[in-house]
């Protein structure tokens, strides 16, 4: 079995009488320690599929199981989600947000501080600890909410466009501090992106959705050695195989 099974997803909304069908059928498979992208254009179905997986929303059809539990509304004990709001609490200092789930999970205050320091230390914010998230800038907030996804130890990270709202620079750095997070603590992670080279730096595999509603189009290996480099004329050959799926999928929106 799968560490993560997705098994015939399809999800409907109501809206002001409306039905819209956000995914038909979406079926995939997760192993352990395994790096996914999500890609697609907007409206695929990308982040609604992520919040099925996390247990946020219920599928209104089809399954999903974590370690073969199921997950319908409820969230997995050893998942965490990042969002690309990071979410933090204004009036807590780094280390606080870092230590908040810790805390609402009742582990006792010397084992948050050790396991707090130890994530605050991994993301290169010990320097930041007592600051307020105002005081921060936008990849380090960022960072503390990484920190606080990781503090639990999950065996699954989904991330819904983490990056989305850095600056080149920025997200470039939390790619590569994100690929060392992962490879040494080897959770799968299920990451939604927009970034066509994003997906194939990060990804073991790239699922590209396909809109209206959210189906899985192609599902590509990425047989690439880490570190990778976006230089090379095999990153250049899937950044122009994946950017051939997505412009089909916009002409099929376009001619709609």
């Amino acid at each position: 079995m799968s560490f993560v099974e997705i098994a015939n997803v399809s999800k409907t909304y109501e809206r002001r009488g409306d039905r819209i069908h956000a995914l038909d059928r979406v079926n995939l498979t997760a192993e352990f320690g395994e790096f996914i992208c999500l890609l697609g254009v907007s409206g695929c179905g990308k982040s609604t599929l992520l919040q099925i997986v996390s247990g946020l929303e219920s599928p209104s059809e089809g399954d999903v199981r974590v370690e073969q539990r199921p997950i319908d509304g409820n969230s997995h004990p050893e998942a965490s989600v990042v969002f690309q709001e990071h979410g933090l609490f204004p009036w807590m200092t780094v280390r606080q947000n870092v230590e908040f789930n810790l805390k609402a999970r009742g582990v006792a205050q010397a084992e948050r501080r050790q396991t707090g320091t130890e994530f605050i230390e991994l993301v290169g914010l010990s320097a930041f600890e007592r600051r307020y998230p105002h005081e921060l800038s936008g990849g380090m907030r960022q960072r503390v909410g990484i920190a606080r996804a990781l503090t639990t130890r999950p065996k699954l990270l989904l991330m819904d466009e983490p990056f989305g709202a850095l600056d080149a620079q920025t997200r470039s750095i939390m790619q590569t501090e994100l690929l060392q997070i992962w490879q040494t603590h080897k959770s799968a992670i299920l990451f939604v992106t927009h970034g066509v080279e994003e997906a194939i730096l990060l990804a073991d595999r790239i699922v590209i959705m396909s809109p209206r509603p959210g189906r899985i189009r192609h599902i590509l290996e990425v047989d690439l050695p880490r570190p990778r480099d976006t230089t090379s004329p095999a990153f250049g050959a899937l950044v122009r195989a994946i950017i051939g799926h997505i412009h089909e999928d916009i002409s099929l929106i376009a001619r709609a």
